[in-house]
């Protein structure tokens, strides 16, 4: 932009801070206008979108929410599966704040912009030589949001990937640029790594990063008693340990990754992985909305599919990585990792009634499992003990809806009663009363938000009613509910 960018916004008249920000805002003929998350359970259509490409966009978006007093919500990929990046207010795309500013490779960490998505800062880290220490499931994330929701990925010595950032930068409510790490401002950095967009607009990522590795993967097929009874054994016996349950087998899929030097040596069919277990997959599940008794087949079909030892030697993002196949309903918890064996005997107990009912509920596959380390941010579901993630899915076939809330409800209750916490970008019940007594710094994290943001330029409907306990239709868990009448 050639516009020398004034030091005092206020100052900017109302036509002319229209017109700058007309700039920035895509035209109400584009799709862009409204947002549909990832998995196509949530939408909104929010008053007014912007595109910024630069800190001095962001702040004259924030201007002109303060002079109106409008909410501003800032969206990457919208891979959350929930309503945490919709909003009625002012949306904010972070697409174009995508670019790694700085890079240390003597002391391992970089700088980037928070709407960088994983999957472009591997191809730039890896110029580098350098690589994340630990990635989630996804790369198809944004930085900022894996960030504010203190995403994981798996190993029970590795924290959430919220613990390897070492500074933020960000645009405060009143328009206030500030930095903020463990020594400058702590209480504004731990509550925004994970913080849920609600503490400020992150402009700016230092990311603790290391040598670019290779992982090596073996996967393999055991039962699920053999996986419960060996559970701590098998969780320390590799750097980074996850597991695929399959119930209707009563199989458990067991993924063990070290650090290796070995020479690459990626698996992987079009036949098997993407023909069978992508295609025929979805059409099986599709005549499953009909016949439910399918359910049980499909998923002991699925099992089959990848029964055989595995072992494969890839870039760590690619091992980390997997294939989310469709849009999909999906709830993950976390539970203390001392109550893991407990937790799955009393899923596995649950879901051989379901099975054993001939209209009982059918879930689909696989139920994951992962692991991280405690840590001290004060909204982390990991925050204090070492932590067992626990995930379930639903998928929707060709975009076509499934049963899921009874589903989820039961299983929200078994994984609650044994500690869980719910995963800050899933769809969940909990609200302030209860989260105070799953957090102890719960009410610190309310008091920075209501320091730096008293006006709430920042809570969107999420914020506003799982973190303030708002209530009311227009704070409703189902809101934003793409398809309102959805089946149970």
């Amino acid at each position: 932009m050639s516009l020398t960018a004034p030091t005092d916004l206020s100052a900017i008249p109302p036509p002319t801070l229209y017109d700058l920000l007309r700039q920035i805002t895509p035209p109400t003929s584009s799709p862009d206008t409204r947002f549909t998350n990832w998995g196509r359970t949530f939408t909104c259509s929010p008053l007014a979108v912007f595109e910024p490409e630069s800190q001095y966009h962001c702040q004259l978006i924030l201007e002109l929410a303060r002079r109106e007093g409008k909410v501003v919500r800032a969206v990457g990929v919208g891979h959350s599966p929930s309503d945490l990046a919709c909003t009625s207010g002012y949306m904010l795309r972070t697409a174009k704040l995508n670019r790694l500013l700085q890079v240390h490779v003597d002391k391992r960490y970089i700088v980037a912009e928070a709407g960088i998505t994983l999957d472009a800062l591997h191809v730039e880290l890896a110029k580098h030589n350098l690589a994340m220490i630990n990635v989630g499931s996804i790369s198809d994330q944004t930085l900022g949001g894996i960030v504010t929701t203190a995403t994981h990925g798996t190993g029970i010595t590795y924290g959430v990937i919220s613990t390897h950032v070492i500074a933020l930068s960000l645009l405060l409510a009143d328009g206030s640029c500030v930095s903020c790490s463990r020594q400058d401002r702590p209480d504004l950095f731990i509550a925004s790594i994970c913080g849920l967009g609600s503490t400020g607009l992150i402009l700016t990522v230092t990311l603790e990063v290391e040598p670019a590795f290779r992982l090596r993967e073996v996967q393999e097929t055991i039962q699920f008693r053999e996986c419960v009874r060996n559970m701590h054994a098998l969780v320390d016996a590799s750097e980074h340990v996850r597991f695929w349950w399959f119930p209707a087998a009563n199989t458990m899929r067991v993924s063990s990754a070290d650090r290796t030097v070995e020479p690459r040596r990626p698996v992987g069919s079009w036949l098997w992985h993407s023909f069978f277990g992508f295609h025929v997959i979805q059409f099986f599940l599709f005549l499953a909305r009909y016949i439910l008794s399918l359910n049980v087949f499909i998923s002991r079909f699925a099992a089959w599919l990848v029964h055989d030892r595995v072992v494969a030697v890839d870039d760590s993002y690619r091992i980390f990585n997997l294939e989310c196949r469709y849009p999909q309903h999906t709830t993950e918890w976390a539970i203390p990792y001392e109550n893991t064996q407990a937790c799955l005997e009393d899923l596995h107990s649950w879901l051989a009634q379901e099975f054993a009912d001939p209209n009982g509920l059918r879930p689909h596959f696989p139920i994951e499992v992962r692991f991280s380390d405690s840590d001290d941010i004060w909204l982390s579901p990991s925050n204090g003990q070492k932590t067992c993630w626990i995930g379930i899915v639903q998928y929707k076939p060709y975009g076509f809806e499934v049963p899921y809330k009874k589903l989820f409800e039961r299983f929200e209750a078994i994984v609650f009663g044994h500690g869980g916490r719910p995963h800050w970008a899933k769809a969940h019940h909990l609200r302030p009363e209860t989260l105070r007594t799953l957090y102890p710094r719960f009410d610190d994290f309310v008091r920075v938000l209501q320091d730096v943001d008293p006006r709430g330029m920042f809570r969107n409907e999420y914020v506003q009613r799982h973190i303030f306990g708002k209530t009311g239709p227009e704070f409703h868990g189902r809101v934003f509910k793409r398809y309102a009448p959805s089946r149970p």
